[in-house]
């Protein structure tokens, strides 16, 4: 381990054991300091923005990535309101989850506490820097993040900013870190920092989030990855289904919640899927569809790899099937376990594709782009778990913190009798 990475991973570690028992006030008035720091450098953070650009741009970078990558005024002005809606939300340390009173006597309560040392793994854009943080410093968390090296210039800057503004209030400016370092080893390091990091969580394409799974020897939280489905069953209302689908995919093709499959029940086929195609064609989608779909137009052929794509662009791949189960086969087959949708008049078809389809969000006649933490009301989310331990779904402040039980009796001694209460001196009562 370099001493550039330990140096910071021990600063994070020691400014989560001063950050864990604050109370809500100093971490909200901290976060709005933040933010205010952000709008009065902005021109900082965009002049070191522009150079992630030009160099994106030089490498052959896409206009799309360009974009995610881009920071200008309004933009950090938008960062900085995200953090300051952060700050308005329920601290969750400190919540009782549960409790009562034992049989013997003992008052047992199960209390929401911090995470510790939280590392995030990202691509891409540098809103997420902020975002992490202030999410993180909100739930009583430390935070090591490592970004994209497309975007270090500006992440570097961002994370400058924080650490300044911390240095003025309650919260330590060690609870924001920056990992060191351009290379893969950099994120190598933060992988097997265990006894230093308590989890990670990454977010990013595929590759990047398999490879932190498979390699990391610290636990993690599997985020992100969205083959969203949008199936249009025998009973569907038509209209709406074509709204549905559009804007499952459409809206906002490039996020995780897009949808990337629609399934068609083959009794509306023949009625469903020239309008779908059409529609599609018209919002400058590319179809990739199985033979069955490309009898009503013109589709590119899809294989194997297309069910099995995030496009996260204008593409969606699209299928045929001939009953209720065999969509649901599909998405086993296909999906992860993201967000899947149906459309249908019929209860028993919806309660049906419920119960048998097993992602962190399923969608009854509703858009495949409602499962965020905003939609959701919880306010920001620092990504969905696509995993079912610890957390799943959208996750909020509540999931970024594990629980602690604490028990208070007054004496209680456990023995092979039983319990028996301690006698105490009369001044100690």
């Amino acid at each position: 381990m370099s001493e550039d990475f330990l140096k910071v991973a021990l600063a994070a570690k020691e400014a989560a054991a001063e950050l864990a028992p604050l109370p809500r006030a100093p971490k909200d008035a901290a976060l709005r300091v933040i933010a205010d720091a952000l709008v009065s450098r902005a021109a900082e953070i965009v002049a070191a923005n522009a150079l992630d650009v030009e160099r994106a741009r030089e490498g052959g970078l896409s206009e799309y990535m360009i974009d995610r990558l881009r920071l200008d005024v309004a933009r950090v002005e938008a960062v900085a309101e995200a953090v300051r809606q952060v700050a308005d939300l329920p601290d969750p340390v400190g919540e009782v989850i549960r409790g009562n009173t034992l049989p013997n006597g003992l008052e047992l309560r199960q209390l929401r506490v911090p995470l510790g040392v939280i590392g995030i793994i990202y691509e891409g854009r540098p809103n997420v820097t902020v975002d992490a943080a202030a999410l993180c410093l909100k739930s009583g968390n430390a935070t090591l993040l490592r970004g994209s090296s497309s975007a270090y210039e500006s992440n570097t800057v961002l994370v400058r900013i924080m650490q300044d503004a911390l240095a003025g209030t309650e919260v330590p400016a060690g609870a924001v870190q920056l990992v060191p370092g351009l290379t893969r080893e950099s994120v190598k390091e933060l992988m097997r920092a265990r006894g230093l990091v308590d989890v990670l969580i990454p977010r990013g394409g595929a590759s990047l989030i398999n490879s932190v799974v498979e390699e990391s020897t610290v636990p993690v939280i599997e985020t992100g990855v969205g083959n969203c489905h949008v199936y249009i069953d025998a009973e569907a209302d038509q209209d709406l289904a074509i709204a549905i689908l559009l804007n499952s995919k459409v809206q906002r093709p490039s996020v995780c919640n897009a949808a990337e499959t629609f399934l068609v029940h083959a009794a509306v086929a023949d009625a469903f899927v020239p309008r779908a195609l059409a529609a599609l064609a018209a919002e400058g989608v590319t179809v990739h569809g199985d033979d069955r779909i490309a009898a009503y137009g013109d589709v590119v052929p899809a294989g194997e790899e297309d069910f099995g794509a995030e496009y996260l662009s204008l593409d969606i791949a699209a299928a045929v099937v001939d009953s209720l189960e065999e969509a649901v086969a599909h998405i086993r087959k296909y999906g992860s376990g993201h967000t899947d949708a149906i459309v249908t008049r019929s209860v028993s078809a919806s309660r049906r594709f419920v119960a048998l389809v097993d992602s962190a969000a399923v969608a009854v006649n509703a858009s495949t782009r409602f499962t965020d933490g905003g939609e959701f009301g919880f306010g920001a989310e620092i990504g969905i778990s696509t995993q079912k331990l610890h957390a799943r779904g959208p996750m909020g402040l509540p999931e970024l913190t594990s629980t602690k039980w604490v028990y208070t009796g007054e004496g209680h001694l456990r023995t092979g009798a039983g319990t028996v209460i301690a006698s105490c001196a009369a001044g100690d009562r």
